[in-house]
C-alpha cells in the first residue's frame, strides 16, 4: 500500500458512504491534479439519476474536464475505491488520465487488473500507471456491508 494516496482515498471513501447513505452501490471516485489538489469529488449516482453511466469515476471525469475546459485530462491522478470497471477504464484512458489508484478489487468486473488490463494495455494510444489495494480493506468492507443489508 502507498501511503501517499492514503489522504486522497479517505476523500474517496466519504463520497463512498454518501452513496451509500442515499442507497447507491458505495463507490467514491475523487480527481487530483498533477499538484495533488482535489479538482473533482463524486460518488455513484445511477439510482438518483437514472443514469446507468452515473458511475462515480465518470462523474468526476467529466466535472473536472467542463471545470478546465478540456476533456484532456493529462498528468491528473483518479482514486476511486473499487476497481474500474471496462466503462470506466476506458474512460479514463480516453481521458488521457495519468493515474489510476484503487482501493478494492472487483473480481466480477474490474478492468485495472482483475478480468481486463484496459488502462496497461498496449493496443491503445494512452496507458495509465496503476496504483492498487491503496485501504483495500475499508474500501472493500463498505461495500460488503451494503450488500449485507440489502440482503
Amino acid at each position: 500500500m502507498d501511503a501517499t494516496w492514503e489522504w486522497a482515498m479517505e476523500l474517496a471513501l466519504a463520497e463512498a458512504a454518501r452513496a451509500a447513505d442515499a442507497g447507491e452501490v458505495p463507490v467514491g471516485a475523487v480527481l487530483l491534479d498533477d499538484d495533488g489538489v482535489v479538482v473533482a469529488a463524486d460518488r455513484n449516482r445511477r439510482e438518483e439519476l437514472a443514469d446507468p453511466t452515473a458511475h462515480a469515476e465518470l462523474l468526476v471525469l467529466s466535472s473536472a474536464a467542463r471545470s478546465l475546459g478540456s476533456w484532456r485530462l493529462e498528468g491528473h491522478t483518479l482514486v476511486v475505491t473499487l476497481e474500474p470497471c471496462a466503462m470506466c477504464a476506458g474512460a479514463a484512458v480516453n481521458a488521457r488520465v495519468e493515474r489510476i489508484v484503487y482501493g478494492a478489487t472487483d473480481p466480477k468486473a474490474g478492468a485495472a487488473w482483475s478480468l481486463y488490463n484496459i488502462p496497461q494495455d498496449p493496443r491503445l494510444n494512452h496507458q495509465c500507471e496503476l496504483v492498487a489495494g491503496v485501504l483495500a480493506e475499508p474500501c472493500g468492507n463498505l461495500l460488503v456491508s451494503f450488500f449485507d443489508r440489502r440482503r
